[in-house]
This record gives C-alpha cells, sequence and structure tokens, in this order.
C-alpha cells in the first residue's frame, strides 16, 4: 500500500503523520512524501525520516502550487502499491486503519473502501466524528446511486483506493483551486461500480489552533472571500463533470450536498460578518443560487430557505439575522406576519418563500416551542451589572403561569437573577434584570473561564433553557473586580450568545503568568488534590465511617441512579411521611433536583455527602443499585425494589457476565449479596430475574410500590394527577393520548435508533385525533421536531416519574420495554412495534421470552399498521381481538400487583424497627 503524506512548512507535524504510517499493524506499507517546495526546514525533517527507514521516499515540487492537488497528483505518479491513500501532514491515520481498509477492499472487490473521520480539536482534545450518520454499519454500495447521500462524504484522505481504478479513469485533482477533493471524490463515487463503507475511524483530522502569524487552513479561511469563490468554482466543475459524463441524474444529490453542508457552513457566519463581507458573498453566491432548480431548495430546513431567499433578495440585514436560526428549532425569529390563513417570516409584505405556516406556531407547546431572547441593552455601574432582555414570542408560548430567571455561571452555582419575560401582541418591552456583584464573593472563588448566561423559564413544573442572545457589534465591557476582571461582549459564532469572561488578576494572574515553570508542581498537586478527593479517598473513608454505630433514624433513597424522585423509593417514601414514622430521609440526586419536594435534604451521588450517609444509615433503599465499592455496614438493612421486569437477559444469564472474567461474576454475587430484602411483582419475576442472579434473601411478594397508583387509577387522586400531567404537556380536550416508550439499543445508547416508528407520517395522519408522547429511556436521546409540534410531545423532561405520564395515556406503544408490564396494571391497550425484533432477539444479549407468545397486543412493523389500528374504532378491535391474551399477561406478570405494595412494604421492613 502506498500512503502519500503531502506537505508544505510543516517540519513539526511531519514526523507524526509518518510515524502514523509506518507503526500501521500493516507494515507492507510505503511512504511517498511530496514536499509542495517547502521553505522551512521540511525537507530536512524528510530526508532524515527517509534515511530512516526504507520505506520513505521523498519528492519536492519546483515550486509551490498553493494548494493540495499538486503534490497529491505527484504522489500518484510515484505510487507502486496496487493500494493507495492519502495523508496531510497535521493529521494522522489510526493504528489498524490500512490493514482494515486493504482486508475490506480484498473481501468486497470494491473499487475504493471509506470509513469515519475523527475530528481532533487540538487545543482541547475534544473530538467528533465526521456525519456518523453515513459511517453506522459496514456495507457494500453498489454505486452512488445506490446511496446518493454519499456525495457528503467528500474527503479523499478517509479513503483506500485500487491503483488501477485511479489509473482507469484517469483520477487526478484540480490545480489552482481550493477544496480540490470535491471533484475528486465526486468523479470516483460517479466511477466506481461499488464502494466500500467501515464504521471505524480510518483517519484523525486534526484541527489545530494556529497563532495570529500562521496561516490559516483552508477549512479554517471561511473568512476569505476567495475562499467562497473556490467552493463555488469546484461546484461548478462537479456540475459540469456530472453534464459531460452523462450524470446528470445524480446532479440533484451534489446539489442537497452542496446548499446543506458547503453553503450552510457560510450562511452560520453570516451574523458576524461586516455589511460589506456579506455584500460581497451575496454577490459571488446568489448566481449560484439562482441556477439551481427551485426542487433543490425542497429539502432544506425552512430556516435556511428563507435565509438563502432573503439573500438573493438582497434583503442582507435580515439573512444575516435569519442565519441565527438555523438548525436551532427552539430559536424564534423577530416578528411574524399573519395573512389569509398563513404565517409568514418577518415584518414584511408576505411572501410565497417567506411562508412558514409549516411549523404551526399557533400550536407549539412551552418545552419546543420558538422563543428569542436579546440583549437590548447593557450599563455597567460601579459592581452592578444591568441587563435590558427583550423576549420575542411568535408562538404566544408566554402565559401567567411562566415565571423566569437569568442565571449566570461562575465557576461553582449559577447566579439566578430573578427575571420577567415580556410577553403580549406587537414589539415587547425589555425586561431588566440586575445583577449586584456587591453581594457576590466572586474573587474568592479562584475562578478563570467563560459563561454563557442563560434565561431559565418554569411553568406547570415543566422548566426550559435558552440562550441569550447579544448583538454581533457590542462593545466590550469590563467590570474590575477583587483579583479579577470580569469582560462583558458577544460571542462571534453559533447563535451569537452573550459571553461573560472571568479573568485573574493580581496574585493570581502572576500565578498564572508563571505555570509554566512551576508546571511540575502543579502537576504534583493536581495528583494529590485527585487523591485527596478522588473516589479511592473516599471508599477509604467509607470503610472507616462504617465501623460507627448506624445512625438508627436515617434512611437512604436513591432511584434510578439518582436521577430524581422517582419509582418504587419515592411511593415508600410518601408512605413513610403518610404514617408518621421517626425515620430521616435523605435522598440521592445526580443532577437536576426540581423533582424532590420541598425541605427533603438531598445529596449528590459520588459526594463526600452521599459517602456518610451510605456510611451511617440504618436502611438503604433504591431501585437500581448502589456503587460496588460499598459495602454494606453491619448494622444496616438494604431493601432493593429494582425497576421492572425482566424481558432481556439480566445478571448471570448475561453472555458478558456467564462467559466473561471470574472478577466480574465475583463482584456481581458480592453486589446481589448485599441485599437483604427484595420486592416481587410476580412470579415470572422470581423465575427470571431472582434465579438470574442468584438471589436467596427474602422476598416481599407484593407488587411494587410505584405500581399501586397505576392499579388505583381511578381513584380522585390519581385522576387528577392524569388531568394535570395533561395540562403539562398542553394536550388539546377531547384529544387521545398515545405514550411512546421504547427501550435503548445495546451498543447504540444515545444514538436515537430507538425511535423507530415515522412521526411525521403518525402526526399528519392521527394528529387531530391523537397527541404522540415520545419517552425514551434515559440512555436514549429524543428532540421533537418543532413542525410536529401540534401532534408530538417531548416526554422526557419534566416528568422524572413515568407514572405521570401512564396515568395520562389512553394507549402505550412499546416494543421490548419492561414498562409493558407495569401498564397492565391500567388495563389500557398495549401496541408494540416491533420491525427489528429478529435482530434484537437475537443480538448478543438475548430474551427470556419469545414476545409473539407473550404479547397483549398486536406486534406491528410498519407505520401504516400503527396508524390503521389508532384510526377511528380500531383499538376496540385490538381490545376484543386480545382480551384473552391481555388477561394471561396480567395474571403471569401481575400476580402480585393489589395497590397496596407501599403499605406492605413499610410494614414489613420498617415498622417493627420502629416499635
Amino acid at each position: 500500500m502506498s500512503v502519500v503524506v503531502i506537505v508544505y512548512n510543516d517540519a513539526e507535524r511531519l514526523p507524526r503523520a509518518v510515524d502514523s504510517v509506518l507503526g500501521q499493524s500493516l507494515r507492507a506499507v510505503e511512504v511517498i512524501i511530496a514536499d509542495d517546495c517547502s521553505t522551512d526546514a521540511t525537507p530536512r525533517v524528510a530526508a532524515r525520516l527517509a534515511a530512516a527507514d526504507p520505506r520513505v521516499r521523498t519528492l519536492r515540487l519546483p515550486r509551490n502550487s498553493g494548494g493540495c492537488s499538486a503534490p497529491r497528483n505527484a504522489g500518484i505518479e510515484a505510487a507502486r502499491a496496487p493500494y493507495l491513500m492519502f495523508l496531510d501532514s497535521d493529521d494522522e491515520l489510526p493504528y489498524h486503519a490500512c490493514k482494515s481498509l486493504l482486508l475490506t477492499a480484498e473481501r468486497t472487490g470494491a473499487d475504493f473502501v471509506t470509513g469515519e473521520v475523527v475530528r481532533h480539536v487540538d487545543g482541547n482534545g475534544a473530538q467528533r466524528l465526521w456525519y456518523p450518520e453515513l459511517f453506522a454499519e459496514p456495507r457494500l454500495v453498489p454505486g452512488i446511486r445506490a446511496a446518493p447521500e454519499y456525495f457528503t462524504d467528500h474527503l479523499s484522505t478517509n479513503k483506500l483506493y485500487r491503483a488501477d481504478f485511479i489509473a482507469r479513469h484517469d483520477l487526478r485533482f484540480p490545480e489552482g483551486v481550493h477544496y480540490e477533493d470535491q471533484l475528486f471524490s465526486a468523479r470516483a463515487f460517479v466511477h466506481a461500480r461499488s464502494f466500500a463503507v467501515v464504521p471505524w475511524p480510518v483517519y484523525t483530522w486534526h484541527l489545530a489552533q494556529r497563532s495570529e502569524e500562521e496561516q490559516p487552513s483552508i477549512s479554517s479561511s471561511r473568512h476569505l472571500v476567495h475562499n467562497v469563490r473556490d467552493r463555488i468554482a469546484v461546484a461548478r466543475m462537479v456540475d459540469a463533470f456530472l453534464a459531460e459524463s452523462g450524470n446528470e441524474d445524480l446532479r440533484p444529490a451534489k446539489d442537497a450536498k452542496f446548499l446543506s453542508h458547503d453553503l450552510r457552513l457560510y450562511l452560520g457566519d453570516l451574523p458576524f460578518r461586516e455589511a460589506s463581507w456579506v455584500a460581497e458573498f451575496a454577490a459571488v453566491v446568489g448566481p449560484y443560487l439562482a441556477e439551481l432548480p427551485p426542487a433543490s431548495w425542497e429539502r432544506l430546513p425552512r430556516e435556511q430557505r428563507v435565509c438563502q431567499h432573503l439573500l438573493c433578495a438582497g434583503r442582507l440585514a435580515e439573512a444575516a439575522d435569519c442565519a441565527r436560526t438555523i438548525g436551532r428549532p427552539r430559536l424564534a425569529p423577530r416578528q411574524v406576519t399573519r395573512s389569509g390563513g398563513r404565517v409568514y417570516w418577518g415584518a414584511g409584505e408576505p411572501e410565497e418563500a417567506l411562508d412558514i405556516t409549516g411549523w404551526r406556531l399557533d400550536e407549539q407547546t412551552f418545552l419546543t416551542g420558538p422563543l428569542r431572547h436579546e440583549l437590548v441593552s447593557l450599563d455597567v455601574t460601579g459592581r452592578t451589572l444591568r441587563l435590558g432582555v427583550r423576549t420575542w414570542d411568535p408562538a404566544g408560548l408566554l402565559d401567567e403561569h411562566v415565571t423566569g430567571e437569568l442565571w449566570l455561571a461562575a465557576g461553582g452555582s449559577p447566579l439566578k437573577v430573578p427575571f420577567t419575560p415580556s410577553a403580549g401582541p406587537g414589539e415587547p418591552a425589555a425586561a431588566p434584570a440586575t445583577l449586584d456583584l456587591e453581594r457576590v464573593p466572586l474573587g474568592l472563588k479562584g475562578f478563570t473561564g467563560r459563561r454563557h448566561p442563560v434565561v431559565v423559564l418554569r411553568r406547570l413544573g415543566l422548566r426550559r433553557t435558552d440562550p441569550l442572545l447579544a448583538p454581533a457589534d457590542l462593545p466590550e465591557w469590563r467590570l474590575h473586580l477583587p483579583l479579577h476582571r470580569l469582560t462583558v461582549g458577544a460571542e462571534q459564532r453559533g447563535a451569537g450568545r452573550l459571553q461573560v469572561a472571568w479573568a485573574r488578576t493580581g496574585p493570581l494572574a502572576l500565578a498564572e503568568d508563571l505555570a509554566p515553570a512551576l508546571s511540575p508542581l502543579q502537576a504534583r498537586a493536581r495528583r494529590v488534590r485527585r487523591r485527596l478527593t478522588g473516589p479511592r479517598l473516599k471508599a477509604l473513608t467509607y470503610h472507616e465511617l462504617r465501623r460507627l454505630p448506624a445512625e438508627r433514624d436515617l434512611v437512604v433513597f436513591e432511584a434510578l441512579e439518582g436521577r430524581g424522585y422517582a419509582d418504587s423509593p419515592r411511593y415508600i417514601h410518601e408512605e413513610l411521611v403518610r404514617r408518621g414514622l421517626p425515620l430521616r430521609a435523605v435522598w440521592v440526586g445526580s443532577g437536576d433536583r426540581s423533582s424532590f419536594p420541598p425541605g427533603v435534604p438531598v445529596v449528590r451521588r459520588g459526594s463526600w455527602a452521599y459517602v456518610r450517609a451510605l456510611a451511617r444509615a440504618r436502611y438503604w433503599v433504591d431501585s437500581h443499585g448502589f456503587p460496588a465499592a460499598y459495602d454494606k455496614p453491619p448494622g444496616t438493612r438494604y431493601l432493593q425494589t429494582w425497576h421492572g421486569q425482566a424481558i432481556k437477559h439480566m445478571g448471570f444469564d448475561l453472555p458478558e457476565i456467564k462467559y466473561g472474567p471470574p472478577e466480574r461474576r465475583r463482584q456481581l454475587r458480592e453486589m446481589i449479596g448485599r441485599w437483604d430484602t427484595l420486592i416481587s411483582p410476580s412470579p415470572e419475576f422470581e423465575r427470571t430475574f431472582v434465579r438470574a442472579n442468584g438471589y436467596q434473601g427474602e422476598l416481599l411478594r407484593c407488587g411494587l410500590p410505584r405500581n399501586d397508583a397505576l392499579v388505583r387509577w381511578d381513584e380522585p387522586a390519581q385522576r387528577d394527577r392524569a388531568r394535570a400531567a395533561r395540562a403539562r404537556l398542553q394536550i388539546p380536550p377531547g384529544r387521545r393520548m398515545l405514550l411512546y416508550a421504547p427501550t435503548f439499543r445495546d451498543g447504540a445508547r444515545g444514538s436515537g435508533e430507538s425511535i423507530r416508528v415515522d412521526l411525521p407520517r403518525l402526526a399528519g395522519e392521527l394528529g387531530e385525533e391523537w397527541t404522540i408522547v415520545v419517552r425514551p429511556h434515559y440512555y436514549e436521546r429524543f428532540a421533537a421536531p418543532p413542525e410536529l409540534a401540534h401532534a408530538v410531545r417531548d416526554g422526557s423532561h419534566g416528568f422524572v416519574d413515568v407514572n405521570d405520564l401512564l396515568l395520562a395515556s389512553d394507549a402505550l406503544l412499546t416494543d421490548y420495554s419492561s414498562v409493558m408490564f407495569d401498564y397492565a396494571c391500567l388495563g389500557r391497550p398495549i401496541l408494540l412495534y416491533t420491525d427489528d425484533y429478529e435482530r434484537y432477539r437475537g443480538g448478543g444479549r438475548g430474551t427470556y421470552y419469545d414476545l409473539a407468545e407473550i404479547a397483549p397486543g398486536p406486534m406491528l412493523t410498519r407505520t401504516g399498521e400503527l396508524v390503521e389500528v389508532l384510526r377511528g374504532r380500531g383499538l376496540d378491535e385490538v381490545r376484543r381481538a386480545y382480551a384473552a391474551k391481555y388477561t394471561e399477561f396480567q395474571d403471569r406478570f401481575t400476580a402480585y400487583e393489589a395497590g397496596h405494595a407501599s403499605k406492605t412494604v413499610v410494614d414489613t421492613f420498617f415498622a417493627a424497627d420502629c416499635g
């Protein structure tokens, strides 16, 4: 394999790039260093690398070409191997990149293989993937027409090419223009009979922080208009190639890529460019946009289409303002115009291109609807900071139930300033927010850094957080505080948030200046600090504290690994309070504490207070498992409520436990061995979960305390709770609520993969009859699309206890989640969306049941089937058809659920001790 490493004046980083090739797990590689006539020490460094390893050859161009094309083309000519890759001197190849790509090419016979790129920010070490959706799984693509979305994968460096493929089609990079990759890659995709995709990183793209003296990289030069011209020039070259080669049918895919990637990069910068630059940009881009067929705009987000229209129409200031909202659906336009039943962007004359009726602004909800908070005045007097904030609310989200605060972080807990967002028709008035720094000992915190104030709004128990935008031309203000200087200005990227930077002054600043000389001492200090505050010392301290007698009235409650006041521990706690037993509760929280009742002590999970509480408590109560590092004190009793019945294999039935190292099994046995009492909801729970975990302690066969509310759903208190949940979700009267609660997929946490139903179709066909509330697993992520706000709600925020949603719903849609067992206590319809059932069931983890045998409702695999079930009286037919199986399901999985579990648990586990 040949790897062409191009370099220009990069003597310092060239060895790292070359070493990443020579150190590959594939040893049969040659490195061709193509030097674009460097003027620094690069030639000497290249010669030294070639002398040190016979696999390295060098070539030097007679004159600098000013780009990447000429040295890459020279490398193509010089390459000897049957396979070829390209590498830039400031980047690297991961260890197995060459071998894994070569094996894939040989196995598939593809003309080239493409893989994932890791974008590594050198300044802070942050990493992110290049279009990860394109590299989700391995595949062999039979030509670009089978997957035109790969036009977006326009880099040349994340690919392994067959040399005969390059030669056969005379693939070369265009010289004299930047963004040469785009034409080269477009030609490669079009000519390839097949190409392979691998889902692992094969290239590390370093995003270096350059000094002012260094020339910025091409990708960091968007502020230069000639950079824009190069983009347009290459786009025209690709268009010409498609036309000349008879592939114009691929033009829509290429146009979509240009608009969604290339152009969008520049649009995001518009709010922070000078007016003259925006005008020149429009003059360069406008003619090309006018040539694109109207259909190419249709796939774009509405706010980008509006921005492009304003740009082409010469309304440049409005275009720059609109650009702030691209990709930010919760950021509202300043104004909208309503005319003839339609809604249009801005305050001017209605135009079809500005039509945003599809956003359904009048049906948006508090959590997801668009708002805009803007700084319109700023005054600094002494140590008092006065902000004037204007809130734009075109969706009418602000009502009498909304309260707000302006949050400003300063190294610890945020400073919270009361803030009343303005509401009402027309242009809203600016609401004042005053921050009196005299009352805040900021200088004592030793804080340095940068923070962005946010506006936090609350409504009926729900909370949303929005940025505070600042004018791009906001002059910097400075306040001098003891040991600190506070600078207030505007962030020059993204949405353009207000930015508050804190810098040390005086002795603290001097200490920072001396930091390079003190770095070994500082590193040692950091190590000592970690030892003094880290988990090891906490575990040691815990083992000493646990020797002390337990505090006989102390109960530590933890639910959902500290996520809030929920699950069975909540209902046991409420029963203890109702009974007035002489016990003192401490709850564990790991994040937002708003779900906990006022006055209830909460300790942060993993903190010193947490360590002390666990070590001294008489009772432990949780729903998942306290950390393995903390063995149970001798005088403590541990009640395990667990968080649901099992469909997937658990405990010692898990392959990684059953076949893994003995240490894993020993640790699991020790964790289970701490439990004194385990609550059981059914005999099936004992057959699966209890057996799989080897638990031999006391069982309370009383049902789950959290399910008491579901069994007694018809009581006034539960009906009130359901009405309150529907009000918070803003579900219109007369509309039924479908709760969609899928579980996560192993190996794909946080990917969004579990949200498999076609929500736009469901909302479009059933939105007048149903509201769909999506409650993903807390390992998953989900954001409700704003254009679906009339029919889709996000149930993941503001509802720590899922019972609120269960009680409010008319039917449940799930897949393999244990929520179906709880929901059966309500006796309401259960639908199963199982389009990936065979893959889920046959995965590494496995399941205890054939879902088709136990299912209390239909197993659906297409959204159209779901629509038919939910339309009209379809659910009545489901009830009749599955009545017998539903009853069997209840008998099997809810046998102990009688609605009095909390009382039984308190009577059995606590009351005897309390006399």
